[in-house]
């Protein structure tokens, strides 16, 4: 592994302009870490985070990512196709060319994990050590995304592997919270829940996802060689309390909750990708599920967590979702501690 100097060095970021990919490398350029990250159109994504050094490449380009990973501590894949189009043909070659480049040059693999890559056999409690039994695409395309890492590992990679629950938060795009729960763009008339009353759901605001990430890898050499943690974020025990979180940040107690059109999701998904991924995934709506951090608390003493309440209002005015009469006061002191 390339050494590093007072727990710093470079790292490389591939999707340094998606959300966790983007949150975890502002955390660590504010840590004194050199940031270096891959991109199709470095001129775009250079306006958009101005301290980090952008090298012009592709993730799915393997001399691309070699080049950019020279002298690279620390890779963080956390990249996806544009607009997640092709995701299942092209996110494998994408993480070979990661494992290609962190061989090359000792780099350890860091990767935000989820929990597509478990089936309902796993349930409720969900521990690091699981069985990995996917009944969907997606989950069998995460279980290999793991077993080449494990197998980069055991070749001589360091790997971390952070799971967590469904992200929300300031710019986290693809999520259930944006495109299900709530309309982006104005205040809220309803909010439209996927899951039930009684069914426990993970959640990860991720500010706390990236933090928590930044201190696994302050502590990447005294980790195990395959490190896998989960974080318990906010975990609402009975399907009720989000929609709590959200009628108190937006000053409506008896704010409307709709059931989540599911119907359309079953009619649309053999014409719509998209919706034919929602409706695989909706066993993760349907089953309670709870993941447990001992493992995490362990290793750094504490999971970073942002109070639920503060977490959601952030989120909301993130989404231009908060009425005009609260929008100011709540998101000016949120966006400086995001």
């Amino acid at each position: 592994m390339t050494e590093m100097q007072d727990k710093t060095g470079t790292v490389l970021v591939l999707g340094a302009t998606g959300g966790i990919g983007g949150a975890v490398a502002r955390g660590l350029h504010l840590r004194g870490w050199t940031v270096r990250a891959l991109n199709r159109d470095t001129a775009k994504a250079s306006r958009r985070a101005t301290a980090f050094e952008w090298i012009q490449g592709d993730a799915m380009n393997t001399a691309d990512v070699m080049t950019a990973a020279e002298g690279a501590a620390v890779i963080i894949h956390a990249v996806n196709p544009p607009g997640y189009r092709d995701w299942g043909k092209l996110v494998l070659p994408m993480l070979d060319n990661t494992i290609a480049a962190a061989k090359a040059v000792g780099a350890c693999i860091v990767l935000p994990g989820t929990v597509y890559n478990f089936g309902p056999d796993a349930f409720p409690v969900l521990d690091e050590d699981a069985p990995q039994n996917p009944g969907t695409e997606k989950g069998a395309i995460r279980k290999e995304i793991e077993a080449r890492l494990k197998a980069a590992c055991e070749a001589g990679v360091r790997v971390i592997i952070l799971r967590a629950g469904d992200f929300f938060g300031p710019d986290a795009a693809n999520n259930w919270f944006s495109q299900g729960l709530v309309k982006p763009g104005k205040p809220l008339t309803a909010i439209s829940y996927p899951g039930k009353n009684g069914t426990a759901h993970q959640w990860a605001y991720l500010p706390d996802v990236a933090e928590t990430m930044i201190r696994l890898i302050e502590r990447a050499e005294s980790l195990p060689p395959f490190a896998v943690y989960h974080m318990r974020g906010f975990f609402d025990d009975d399907g009720t309390k989000m929609i709590a979180a959200i009628r108190r940040a937006v000053r409506h107690p008896n704010l409307k909750v709709k059931r989540f059109p599911w119907w359309l999701v079953t009619v649309a998904s053999p014409f719509v990708p998209f919706f034919k991924e929602l409706r695989e995934m909706r066993y993760l709506w349907r089953e309670p599920l709870e993941m447990r951090n001992d493992r995490l608390i362990a290793t750094l003493g504490e999971e970073p967590q942002t109070a639920i309440d503060d977490a959601v209002a952030a989120t909301l005015a993130s989404l231009d979702c908060l009425p005009a009469a609260i929008r100011g006061p709540i998101a000016a002191p949120l966006r400086r501690e995001a």
